[in-house]
This record gives structure tokens, sequence and C-alpha cells, in this order.
């Protein structure tokens, strides 16, 4: 094959956007013609053209040309500069193609990241090889966990939320049993105010292990299953299992503080703070997820919305609900999603640092983020020191 365009690629002046494909065309002809000398001067007339699209696919062809004229630094550095524009099949076919190289100089971890990084843009059909690569990388590094969630992608599946699993099979055991029994589970369990006043904390977060009835349970465990399994994929299972005793701490606290003296049970407050969370980082982090996945972010909102007006409707009814505890769980959840970015699942943010993957102020933001954290927890600590303790007499 023998490209024939006929524009001299040194002309000067700006490329139209009908010029600009001509010549990338001629670049990939080019190197099908093994001639990667002229597919090097036909893209590089494109390079800093004004459209991020066509400036990506420049590079990523330059680059190819330059490495097969055997100059890999040269051609990893363009597609390190192509990888940070804004993404386009020409971003996931850089980031490709840097993972290939530092696989061959050994850089498993680097090699990792710029795959993960391309496993957020891949069209459907290169999901599985690309989670079957990320697979072996994490395998190499240790991470066997990892592997394993990699390797389950890769056959078109994900990993099974156990964290998720094993909360909701924990609490369904535990209330089941209290529900049958004379109640003393519930006596040692429930948000008992005057209890916690005394200074038995554990109840800050024990009342998530029982609820007032079946259809109470059942309909906490089918929340968390939605909100849990989004919650760990975002976060990790160790995160996920902070974040929902925290958010059970909050909502206990609240309750305590402004729900009056009656005991309250369930995981409604860590419940309504896996949604808090989950509306906070669709908005602050936009974490690149599948369709599916960003489509259950979406109705977080909605979610919220209607849950809350629900449960002021049976308030209002005689139904006792403990508004207290949602609501405290729900702005404790929010707080966390805006501090905290996912760190499962690339981001936007994430997608725009530093050709070293490093971003340039990741010490303060995590100073940032564990002094949120501790501020929430202090003000959890308030809560129950500072509470209406006398109006439990």
């Amino acid at each position: 094959m023998s490209s024939t365009f006929q524009t001299d690629p040194r002309a000067p002046g700006p490329l139209d956007a009908g010029t600009a494909t001509a010549l990338l065309d001629a670049a990939d002809a080019a190197m099908l013609d093994n001639e990667p000398q002229r597919a090097a001067a036909f893209a590089s007339r494109v390079l800093g053209n004004a459209d991020p699209a066509i400036a990506g696919r420049a590079m990523v062809a330059y680059g190819d040309a330059v490495d097969r004229l055997g100059y890999e630094d040269e051609a990893l550095e363009t597609w390190r500069r192509a990888a940070t524009l804004p993404p386009s099949p020409a971003t996931y076919a850089a980031l490709r193609r840097i993972a290939a190289v530092l696989v061959r100089r050994e850089d498993a971890r680097g090699a990792l990241e710029a795959y993960r990084r391309a496993d957020t843009l891949a069209p459907p059909e290169d999901r599985a090889e690309i989670a079957s690569r990320i697979g072996w990388l994490s395998k190499e590094l240790g991470d066997d966990r990892g592997a394993r969630r990699a390797f389950a992608r890769s056959r078109g599946g994900q990993a099974p939320p156990i964290a998720t699993i094993g909360i909701i099979a924990v609490t369904s055991i535990v209330s089941i049993l209290a529900l049958a029994d004379d109640g003393t589970i519930f006596t040692l369990l429930a948000l008992d105010k005057p209890a916690l006043a005394a200074g038995e904390w554990w109840r800050l977060v024990s009342p998530t292990l029982v609820h007032g009835s079946l259809m109470h349970l059942a309909f906490n465990m089918l929340a968390l299953w939605i909100a849990g399994s989004l919650v760990e994929r975002l976060y990790g299972a160790p995160t996920m299992l902070a974040l929902y005793l925290l958010t059970a701490a909050a909502g206990s606290a609240a309750s305590f503080a402004f729900g009056g003296p009656y005991p309250s049970v369930g995981a409604s407050g860590a419940v309504f703070g896996f949604f808090g969370i989950l509306f906070a980082v669709q908005r602050v982090h936009d974490p690149m997820l599948d369709r599916r996945a960003r489509a259950a972010l979406a109705q977080m909102g909605g979610l919220i919305a209607v849950n809350l007006v629900l449960g002021l409707v049976m308030t209002g009814g005689g139904i006792p609900i403990d508004m207290a505890a949602h609501v405290g769980g729900l702005l404790a959840g929010l707080w966390l999603g805006y501090l905290l970015a996912p760190g499962r699942v690339p981001t936007v943010a994430s997608m725009w640092q530093r050709p070293d993957g490093q971003a340039p102020a990741d010490r303060r933001l995590a100073l940032f983020r564990l002094a949120g954290v501790l501020a929430l927890a202090a003000v959890i600590v308030v809560l129950v020191v500072a509470g209406p303790i006398a109006s439990f007499a």
C-alpha cells in the first residue's frame, strides 16, 4: 500500500479539521507501508491542533512512528502527553501504549495504573482483555484480592460486594433472633439513650443490628444492598465498613441529641449515610463507572427526597420514625462523600494528573481529608457529651 497524500506536511499555517484528518490518515498509511519517518512527518504537522481529539490522535501516531524508529523514550513521553488530554479514543490508545512500554520495562505498578485508566475508557469489546491484564499485574504485585476482582470482570462479571453481604447477613440473623427472644437482645443493643449518656458508647453503632419488625429489617437490608454495594465498589470493603460505622454513629448521636428520650433501633442512619455519600460523590468527584452504576448514582437525590418525605408522613400518621437519625446519618454521609474521593475507581479529577500520575497537592489533600473525618468524629462526641441528659430522668 502506498500513501498518496500530496500536501507538504512542512507547509506553515493552521490546519482545518479536514486537512488535519487527512494528514493523520496519511501517517497511518505510511506506517502500514513501513515508512515510520514519513508517518512522523505527517503526524508532527498536526501536533498541537486546537481540537483535543485531533491533537491526541496526532500524538499517538507520532509516538507510534518514533517508537518504530527506535526512540522509545520520546514515544513514551508523547503518549503521556496524549493521556492528559480530555477523554477520547486517542486517550485510550495512548494509555494502552504507555502500559505496554511499562510492562516491557518491568514497571508493573506503572503499567497497572495505565491499564486502570484505560479500563475507564475502553470500548465494550476491549474490557475483558483490559480486565485480564489488570488481573495479572495485580497478581504480580501481590494484590490477590484485586486480581480476583479483575479476573471476575474479565469473565463478564464483578467480584461480589463481600462486606455488604456480610453486614446484611449478620444484621438479619441478629434482628431475627432479637424479634424471637424475650427482649434481652433489644435491651442490650438498642439505642437506649440514658444508657448511652451513662457511658455505654457501643450503643452508637449496635442499634444497626436490631430492627422493630421483619418489614423494617427487609426495607433497610434492601436499601443497604443497593447503596452498600455501590459504596463498596467505590471505596473497597475496609473503607466501606468504616464509613458504615461512622455514619451509623452519626445517626445515633443525632437521635440522642435531637430525637427525644425514646429508644431507637435499625440501620436507617447508616443507610441514609450511604445515600448521602453516593449523592455527594457523584456531584463532587464524578467517578467513572459503567452505565448501570451511573444510573443508580443519578437516582440518589430522588431516593433521599422520597424517603425523607415518607418518614415525615409516617411520623405524622403516628408511626414512630427516628427522623433525627435519618438526617444525622445523611448529613454525615454528605460530608464524607465530599471529603473522600473514591479509591477503587478513577474519577474525572484523577484523569487530570501530571504524567507521572501524582497529583500535585496529594499530601495537603490527605491532611485535609483526615482533618475532616476527625472533625466529624468530634461532632459525634460533642453531641453525646453535651446531649439532653436531663430529659432522660
